[in-house]
């Protein structure tokens, strides 16, 4: 429990937080109505504070409080009672309610919901994917309005950068990602406690993790191999787990705390998905290249990494095709197969043949007429069998989404 003194003291110094530096704009909407919250999901550190600040900055009163702020430490279910009064006494009245890293209270739908009920207006963000689950929109009664916000992209970073786009600043943003702080300050510090925070907060203790040795072991393997098929079994005796739902259970904790994200390969049947090996990707190449072992050589997987994310970023349903030829990524529009795209550093005498069959062949396979071949910086159309293959820079590309 915490006093309302205490309280007093902290939405007081929360008011300050909002006056900051609000950034550059980010090319991202949100709504807010009432009798409706807004929840806003996503990595640590990727900016959803201050898309918040952006959306709210000609908006007042703004009912604002940050859940992760140790002072709060001591903040329970039963103290949101004091807080009503308290912002209409320091703010005045018909305020917006927002609630940083809320997650970490127990219960907090509870009084979320008695808000939307009384007809206010309330964003809410977290750090967990739960945040977006069927099961807390169950609880909110359906009455929600949920955002994913990732890393910047590339458009984002030149922006931040105040720069145009071209293969140079391409290959900064290949390799420094999307994290704004990261971005600004180039110091591998702020990636250092961020990958901590991540994994120590956000994954061993929020899932109550105890064998965290394996937990860490399985995590440094996965963002090695980025873009590599990995049997669920084969890593089970790699990091000595007593079963692969325990590798389950630690990947399903990854993708939770937006780290890593497991890619399906396409099967019309579902049963078949769940059990076919599976690739993982990571939400930024920054946090790939300060852990993977020998990475930084490999583009061609930086590559393959960053088109993945672009595609979670659009909100895609995207698998992996694999037959008698490989493609990196197929996307699933309703109940059809509608894109095909393969990823490669460059199209050389040793990989050509194989990267276009592999294109061909998802082509074909779903009855497509075209498909895209993304590249560093090569730039080419082909005609294959009546079927017509794109093949464009990654950065391009980029720049289109």
């Amino acid at each position: 429990m915490i006093t309302k003194a205490e309280l007093r003291e902290i939405v007081l110094k929360h008011q300050q937080e909002l006056k900051k530096d609000l950034g550059i704009k980010r090319d991202f909407q949100i709504k807010l109505l009432k009798k409706f919250i807004t929840i806003i999901s996503g990595i640590r550190r990727c900016g959803k504070s201050t898309l918040i600040r952006q959306f709210l900055k000609e908006k007042s009163p703004i009912y604002y409080l940050y859940f992760e702020d140790i002072s709060l430490s001591k903040f329970e279910l039963k103290d949101f009672s004091k807080l009503d009064g308290l912002f209409i006494e320091l703010l005045g009245e018909n305020g917006i309610y927002f609630f940083d890293e809320i997650q970490n209270i127990k219960g907090w739908e509870i009084y979320a919901r008695s808000l939307v009920d009384a007809g206010k207006q309330v964003i809410i963000t977290g750090s967990n994917a739960s945040m977006l689950s069927k099961e807390l929109g169950t609880r909110l009664t359906g009455r929600n309005l949920r955002y994913e916000l990732y890393p910047f992209s590339f458009n984002e970073f030149l922006k931040l950068r105040r720069t145009k786009p071209n293969i140079k600043n391409f290959e900064a943003y290949m390799k420094e990602g999307g994290f704004p702080e990261y971005i600004k300050l180039k110091d591998q510090d702020i990636l250092r406690n961020l990958f901590e925070d991540i994994f120590y907060r956000d994954i061993v203790v929020r899932n109550d993790i105890r064998n965290e040795t394996e937990l860490k072991s399985l995590l440094y393997y996965l963002i090695s191999n980025i873009g590599k098929e990995v049997s669920y079994n084969k890593l089970k005796d790699m990091v000595n787990v007593g079963s692969t739902n325990t590798i389950t259970q630690f990947i399903h904790a990854f993708t939770q705390a937006y780290m890593l994200f497991p890619l399906n390969k396409f099967d019309f049947s579902y049963k078949k998905q769940i059990v076919n090996p599976k690739k993982i990707y990571c939400i930024d190449n920054a946090l790939i290249l300060l852990n993977a072992f020998s990475f930084s050589k490999n583009k061609g997987r930086l590559l393959e990494n960053l088109v993945f994310i672009s595609l979670k970023r659009e909100g895609k349903e995207i698998y992996y095709h694999k037959n008698k030829k490989e493609c990196d990524f197929i996307i699933k529009k309703g109940d059809k197969i509608s894109e095909a795209i393969q990823v490669c550093y460059e199209l050389s005498e040793d990989n050509r043949e194989r990267e276009i069959e592999g294109i061909i062949e998802a082509i074909k396979s779903y009855q497509l007429k075209q498909g895209s071949i993304l590249t560093y910086n090569e730039e080419d159309e082909l005609e294959i069998d009546g079927k017509r293959i794109f093949i464009k820079p990654v950065w391009k590309w980029l720049l289109e989404r």
